[in-house]
């Protein structure tokens, strides 16, 4: 056997190349002529060098076991290398056994029988599962328990000491809310840690982009003109995203959907005069409620309630205007935002609801109308998300050069917008608030132009106070002034307010006017007495020199917070050249409030004052960019 080797090692071509099976009959050969002695000695030298073995020593490594030849056997076949080339390329078929055979299906069958076997004294309602309601989401609910568990990251550090550690929630104050009911008082540090974690939570939601994605809804993103603006004018807003389900409330935006909506929000007629009530004087039930969460970065510059829909408008210098739904209860956040609007290159001044109205008498929808110190002003359509930008008044371009004073008319047909050009006294240009196109120009002669002007509640004609102290009448049906007074004792007139109802119809319905002059005294006349008795009814007579019917003296700067409640039970005057310099009067007693504010009353130097529709909220505005809010009771 060992020359037949060396004869292979000597001519290496003697042996048929790649043949497998010649190779194993020759081992075969070699396992038979190796004797017992040698596999012995083999073993006991072991321990030796390789190079003192002897050859037959060196070829018992060559000796394979059965586990090896069976390996041999499954991969590389046992008839020829043509064999192994041709099942290699058939695929792995060749090394699954062939379950056609019959020992295959006879052991197949076994294993079967066997299973069964193991079944066979067990109820058929233990080996099926029926889907019930309760069944159901149990196993629904462990499974997202499951899930959420291995979402939630684990702490990257526990503290030992946590729950040896005691917390008394009742003891202190700030922790009672901990509590999850009234009797519960000590807690360890673990459970402490995780209640403080809940609260937080509750307080400042995860945002939606910190949110996995397996937890975000499929939302599409919606941009409404209103929010993105014109060219012309520069606007950039918010978009508003929306869920795809819900059909096309669900679709709008957050202010359109709430204005649609009126059926939810609004109030009719005779819920709105039930809830109307006669305030007592001297003392007034006022509450501080629930604050606007946001804060202007700059003083707050106008605000107003919208005159049906509990929507207060609230814009600053610093070009942004915030639309907030007031509602104290609203969950997670009180009065929540819908909307905001920035305006570029514009330092909003003032602001106002206005309902315009067509031709044909009927509404055309709500429009918010802003300005700044710009020779433009932006009349911004709530429903559609138009935006229309006016930038001047045809035949009047060069007498304004800032259309930040305005006024719209509480019918919502007109407009008014005091004009910068003040040779010869003050003047009004007049404007349709559906074209804004120009209508007519009031007038008024005195030193210093116009201070301040209001719009009869029947929206016929204006009240201008100027600066000198005179006071005119302006009618728009006959397009002329029908009379002009003079403010009691005033040097420089700053700001005028009206409001009240059953005054003298010719000169608008008004019950009362309040003017405030530079010196700090408030004058408030009883319109009623502003008229002469005369045989004409068809001529409009004012006294020249009519006596008020109270002066207010509390304060001691220029007055420039000015304004009455809707009902007019109430009126609101103040100064923004000092600290907490507000106060309330009662009509008609003319009396001022004494219980409100205090001095623990938070107001700051005010900016802004307003009434909501239902005379029950007053929001206050601050240079501090802040609007708090209180709720009138009676």
């Amino acid at each position: 056997m060992s020359r037949r080797r060396q004869q292979q090692k000597e001519d290496p071509s003697s042996e048929e190349e790649g043949s497998f099976a010649q190779f194993s009959n020759e081992e075969e050969e070699e396992e038979d002529d190796i004797s017992m002695s040698d596999v012995a000695s083999d073993s006991s030298g072991s321990d030796d060098d390789e190079s003192d073995r002897s050859p037959q020593q060196k070829e018992i490594n060559l000796v394979k076991d059965s586990d090896e030849e069976d390996l041999e056997r499954l991969v590389l076949g046992t008839k020829s290398a043509d064999d192994f080339r041709a099942k290699l390329l058939a695929g792995d078929d060749f090394l699954l056994p062939d379950v056609t055979g019959s020992k295959a299906l006879v052991s197949v069958a076994a294993d079967k029988e066997e299973v069964n076997d193991q079944f066979k004294n067990v109820d058929d309602s233990m080996l099926f599962m029926v889907d019930t309601v309760g069944g159901g989401e149990g196993v629904i609910a462990h499974a997202e328990k499951k899930a959420e568990e291995a979402v939630v990251d684990k702490p990257a550090w526990e503290d030992s000491d946590d729950e040896r550690l005691t917390v008394s929630l009742a003891g202190v104050g700030r922790l009672r809310k901990l509590r999850e009911f009234e009797g519960e008082d000590v807690v360890n540090g673990t459970e402490y840690s995780q209640r403080l974690r809940a609260q937080y939570m509750r307080m400042y939601p995860v945002p939606e982009w910190a949110r996995p994605a397996a937890e975000k809804k499929t939302r599409r993103r919606r941009r409404s003109s209103a929010a993105g603006g014109s060219d012309e004018s520069g606007l950039s807003g918010e978009e508003a995203d929306s869920d795809e389900e819900g059909g096309d409330y669900e679709d709008a935006l957050p202010l359109e959907q709430f204005l649609r909506d009126v059926n939810a929000f609004a109030e009719d007629d005779d819920t709105r005069l039930s809830k109307r009530r006669k305030l007592r004087p001297e003392t007034l039930d006022i509450q501080r409620t629930r604050d606007i969460p946001d804060t202007h970065k700059a003083g707050v510059s106008c605000l107003a309630f919208h005159p049906r829909h509990p929507i207060l408008l609230s814009t600053s210098v610093s070009s942004v205007m915030f639309l907030h739904h007031v509602d104290a209860a609203a969950y997670p956040t009180p009065n929540p935002m819908l909307t905001s609007v920035q305006v570029r290159r514009t330092d909003l001044r003032r602001a106002a609801f206005l309902s315009v109205k067509g031709e044909d008498g009927e509404g055309q929808g709500e429009e918010v109308v802003f300005a700044g110190r710009r020779k433009y002003f932006h009349s911004w359509n709530l429903a559609t998300g138009a935006v229309k930008k006016i930038s001047k008044i045809a035949g009047h371009q060069k007498e304004h050069k800032t259309m930040e004073r305005f006024r719209a008319s509480p019918c919502g047909r007109w407009m008014a917008v005091a004009a910068s050009d003040k040779k010869g006294g003050g003047m009004l240009n007049i404007l349709n608030a559906a074209t804004m196109q120009w209508v007519a120009q009031a007038r008024i002669d005195g030193r210093g132009g116009i201070a301040d002007f209001q719009w009869w509640s029947s929206g016929e004609g204006l009240t201008i106070a100027g600066r000198d102290g005179q006071v005119a009448e302006w009618s728009l049906e006959s397009k002329r002034t029908v009379g002009v007074w003079r403010d009691e004792g005033s040097i420089g007139g700053t700001v005028l307010a009206m409001g009240g109802r059953h005054g003298p119809r010719a000169i608008g319905e008004d019950r009362w006017v309040a003017v405030g002059n530079s010196s700090g005294i408030v004058n408030i006349y009883d319109r009623n007495e502003l008229l002469v008795a005369s045989k004409d009814k068809k001529d409009v007579e004012i006294k020249k020199l009519p006596t008020p019917a109270r002066v207010l003296e509390q304060l001691t700067t220029a007055i420039t917070i000015l304004s009455f409640s809707p009902d007019g039970q109430l009126m609101v005057f103040g100064s923004n050249l000092k600290k907490d310099a507000l106060r309330l009067v009662h009509l008609p007693s003319c009396t001022v409030y004494r219980n409100w504010p205090t001095e623990q009353t938070p107001l700051g130097r005010i900016s802004a004052v307003a009434f909501s529709a239902d005379n029950s909220i007053l929001a206050i505005g601050n240079n501090a960019g802040k609007v708090r809010m209180w709720e009138i009771r009676g």
